[in-house]
């Protein structure tokens, strides 16, 4: 499997002096074209800001990113707003779908801004809400899907195109155990397609489904571990 993201020695400090807060400590962290990683520690462990860090939404006080094997700190802005869009899907806590566009435009809108033709972007993004079961929606406003199909719609918008490495942060937050699963068995078949998938949770059955299992503590990596086979061997070829 060839890498897909690398973190080396990444830290990141809030502040200064007394009130200095250090989210992450010397983190290093790598993960390969499909291959699910999950990220668990308790709260204020630095879930989040890893998550960040790696989709290029923060910049680290020190070490270094590397997405794709180009070093994100030598990207120019607009290169790496570029990498964002084409490379890197995130999948927020809160699914941060936009209220007035339906779904199916909630997906093509990264597609559209990153230059796609609107045909061919309504046509890929059909195809990824056809794959995650609400294509039939694909007409209705967020405000009229259930929190299940917003998350689908959510990674549906993720996955879209080319990405190849999809980052979510408590995806299964809201839901109930049955769609928890689904969307956890959602990311591991993106994962068969090719997509480098790291998911933040609290919860160590859905953590189950991921090829390996990250613990943070306060900002730092504690240990490392593939878990028992679980739920997603289930989806590999007998």
């Amino acid at each position: 499997m060839s890498g897909m993201l690398a973190l080396r020695q990444v830290s990141k400090a809030y502040g200064d002096g007394p009130s200095q807060v250090d989210a992450l400590r010397e983190v290093d962290l790598d993960l390969a074209v499909g291959e699910l990683v999950a990220v668990m520690g308790p709260s204020g462990s630095g879930k989040s800001t890893l998550l960040s860090i790696a989709g290029t939404l923060e910049d680290p006080t020190s070490g270094a990113v590397r997405i794709a094997g180009a070093d994100v700190a030598s990207m120019r802005r607009n290169d790496r707003a570029r990498l964002r869009r084409r490379v890197v899907g995130y999948v927020f806590q809160d699914f941060n779908l936009l209220a007035g566009l339906t779904a199916l435009e909630n997906v093509t809108l990264p597609l559209e801004l990153d230059g796609t033709a609107a045909r061919a972007a309504r046509e890929q993004a059909l195809v990824a809400l056809e794959q995650l079961g609400v294509a039939e929606l694909s007409h209705r406003y967020p405000d009229d899907l259930s929190g299940g199909e917003r998350q689908r719609v959510a990674i549906a918008r993720a996955v879209v195109g080319d990405r190849r490495l999809v980052l979510a942060d408590e995806p299964t937050g809201a839901l109930d155990s049955v769609n928890g699963e689904a969307v956890m068995r959602l990311l591991r078949s993106a994962c068969h397609e090719g997509v480098a998938g790291l998911v933040v949770t609290h919860d160590a059955h859905l953590a189950s489904w991921a090829d390996r299992v990250v613990f943070l503590r306060d900002g730092r990596v504690v240990d490392q571990t593939q878990p028992p086979a679980g739920p997603e061997s289930l989806l590999e070829p007998a």
